[in-house]
C-alpha cells in the first residue's frame, strides 16, 4: 500500500536531504521530521519558507522537496547572480540534481529587483504549483505575500545622485530627506532601504509610505500557502554555522569568483561606493576584493567578512520578527 500523500516518509527525507554533506543532510532530515511529525504540508499548495543567512533553509528546502515531489525556489536576492556560487551559499551541483531549483543563478551584472522577481515567479508557478519558496530576502516574501505597490522605474539620474550623497553624507544624510510617513515604516539603519525609499520620493514627488497604501492584492496570501514557516536559530549557534561557513566557502573557491569579477568591479564600482551595484552588495564580496587589492591580508578580510554577516544576519532576525510575526517559527537547533 502506498504511503498517503502528505505524511512523512523519513527514508525518503533522510536519503533526499543527502547532498555533499551528509550531516547537514542528515539534520535536514531530522529537523524535517521534527517540524512536521503527523504528517508533511498539505501538497498541491506552495511552502514558505524564510530565515537569517546561514540558518539552514536551503537543505530544509530541499529535503521537503524530494521528500513531497515539490520544486525549490530561490527567495534570495543576491542568489539570483550567476556570477556568485560559493558566496552567496547557492545550492550545489548535486543539489540541484536532487531535486528542481529555480531561479537561481540566472541573472547576469543586471539589476533585478522584487519586480522581476516577482515576474520571473509567476512563470514558475504556472508549471510548480507547489513549490517550497525560501530565501531570507524579506522583500520578496512581503510582495508576494502583501502585494508590491507600483512604483515607476526610477530613472538612473536620480540613482547617481542618491549614489553620490550616500557616499558624502552617509545613510542619515539620505534619511534626513524623507517624509516622515515613509522614515517611520522602513529600517532607517539599512543604506539600500534608505537609498530606494530617497529615490522614490524624489523621483516621484510621493513618499515610499503613499505608494504602498496603494498596494494591489498578494499574489500568494495566506489561504493559498499550505505553510508560511521562519527559521528562528539562536544568536550564538548562528554565529558559529556562519564563522564556520565562510571558512568552507574560501576552500571551495570564493576567492576565485571575486578575481573573476574583479574587472567588472573596477568598472561598475569604482566610480562610487563600493557595493552601489546590487550584484556587488554579495557579504564578503568587497572585504576579498581589498584583499586582492592588497589592502588587507585573507585572515583580515575573512574577519571583516564574518563580522558584517553577523550584521546581515541579526538585522535579518529583527525584521523576520517583526515583519513575519504571524509565521509559524522554529528553531533549527
Amino acid at each position: 500500500m502506498s504511503e498517503k500523500p502528505g505524511r512523512f516518509n523519513a527514508k525518503a527525507a533522510q536519503d533526499a536531504a543527502k547532498g555533499e554533506d551528509p550531516a547537514q543532510g542528515a539534520a535536514a532530515a531530522a529537523l524535517l521530521a521534527r517540524i512536521w511529525p503527523g504528517g508533511l504540508p498539505e501538497p498541491g499548495r506552495p511552502v514558505l519558507l524564510a530565515g537569517p543567512t546561514a540558518s539552514g533553509k536551503s537543505a530544509l528546502a530541499l529535503a521537503l522537496a524530494r521528500a513531497q515531489g515539490r520544486a525549490v525556489v530561490n527567495a534570495d536576492a543576491l542568489q539570483v547572480y550567476g556570477m556568485w556560487r560559493v558566496l552567496t551559499a547557492r545550492p550545489s551541483p548535486a543539489d540541484h540534481a536532487a531535486a528542481p531549483h529555480l531561479l537561481y543563478g540566472h541573472v547576469g551584472f543586471a539589476d533585478y529587483s522584487v519586480g522581476h522577481w516577482l515576474h520571473d515567479l509567476e512563470q514558475v508557478l504556472a508549471a510548480h504549483p507547489d513549490p517550497v519558496i525560501t530565501g531570507g530576502t524579506g522583500l520578496y516574501f512581503t510582495a508576494l505575500t502583501e502585494g508590491l505597490a507600483p512604483i515607476p522605474p526610477i530613472p538612473p539620474q536620480w540613482r547617481a545622485e542618491s549614489a553620490a550623497r550616500l557616499a558624502t553624507g552617509g545613510v542619515a544624510a539620505l534619511a534626513a530627506d524623507l517624509d516622515r510617513a515613509t522614515a517611520a515604516r522602513i529600517d532607517c539603519a539599512n543604506p539600500a532601504r534608505v537609498q530606494r525609499a530617497w529615490e522614490v520620493l524624489r523621483a516621484t514627488g510621493r513618499g515610499l509610505a503613499a505608494w504602498q497604501a496603494d498596494t494591489p492584492p498578494p499574489r500568494l496570501p495566506r489561504a493559498a500557502c499550505a505553510e508560511r514557516l521562519v527559521l528562528m536559530p539562536g544568536r550564538d549557534w548562528l554565529a558559529a554555522r556562519i564563522d564556520s561557513r565562510f571558512d568552507a566557502m574560501l576552500a571551495q573557491g570564493a576567492l576565485d569568483e571575486v578575481r573573476a569579477v574583479l574587472p567588472d568591479w573596477e568598472v561598475a564600482i569604482d566610480g562610487a561606493p563600493d557595493g552601489t551595484a546590487p550584484w556587488a552588495r554579495a557579504i564578503g564580496a568587497a572585504e576579498l576584493v581589498a584583499h586582492l587589492r592588497g589592502q588587507m591580508s585573507l585572515a583580515e578580510a575573512r574577519d571583516a567578512a564574518t563580522l558584517a554577516t553577523r550584521r546581515y544576519a541579526k538585522r535579518q532576525r529583527t525584521w523576520m520578527r517583526n515583519r513575519l510575526s504571524t509565521w509559524r517559527r522554529v528553531a533549527p537547533e
